[in-house]
């Protein structure tokens, strides 16, 4: 059984974790776009995730999608998608109702790729409907993976320029470790018997 909510004290006191493995940033189609298409249509499970390059003031333009990230266990592609747009192939990969695509607030992010190139998503799942039928009530990725995993994640790289020439260790760091952590949690959800929250709250 899961906590139905954590505080802030909380996962303050609890160890830092971070995407542990191989990460690929990929700008333009070619070898290494190839080799990430085959790598995550070979994944039966991937964490998904987009970044869009922050508004601070009323009066500068809203940016649309600037990352895409997909992780397997090994390997995370951050594909930039202001640099690369919505490939086709990325597009059908998305599309493939038999690759679970595992995010939180799904919608928003679908919904901004879509604003790149058309496409029918499937084979999403989003944390944020799912994680009551475990008992938890806490909707955010930080608060998730901290009841879910046991520990907590930065979000200080979130309001970083995603639009930036090259992206630095740090964005690139938080970007995979964002996509890896939703598939980690749907991984341990799986193996955890359900517990539902009581329906009229």
């Amino acid at each position: 059984m899961f906590k139905e909510s954590i505080t802030a004290e909380e996962i303050g006191q609890l160890q830092m974790a971070a995407f542990p493995g191989k990460i690929h940033v990929i700008t333009e189609e070619g070898p290494a776009f190839d080799r990430a298409i085959r790598y995550l249509r070979k994944e039966k499970v991937i964490g998904f995730d987009t970044e869009t390059r922050p508004t601070f003031m009323p009066h500068q333009p809203h940016y649309n999608v600037s990352l895409l990230q997909l992780s397997g266990k090994d390997h995370a592609y951050l594909f930039r998608i202001n640099k690369l747009g919505m490939n086709k192939r990325l597009c059908n990969l998305l599309a493939d109702k038999h690759i679970i695509k595992i995010g939180a607030a799904v919608h928003d992010d679908i919904r901004g790729l879509q604003k790149h190139a058309e496409f029918k998503a499937g084979g999403f799942v989003d944390l944020q409907k799912d994680v009551w039928e475990w008992g938890i009530r806490d909707k955010s990725v930080k608060k998730m993976a901290a009841i879910i995993l046991g520990f907590r994640i930065s979000k200080t790289q979130q309001l970083s320029n995603w639009e930036a020439e090259t992206l630095s260790d740090a964005q690139q760091l938080y970007a995979a470790t964002d996509a890896w952590v939703c598939r980690e949690m749907y991984d341990k959800l799986q193996q955890t018997e359900k517990n539902p929250l009581p329906e009229n709250i």
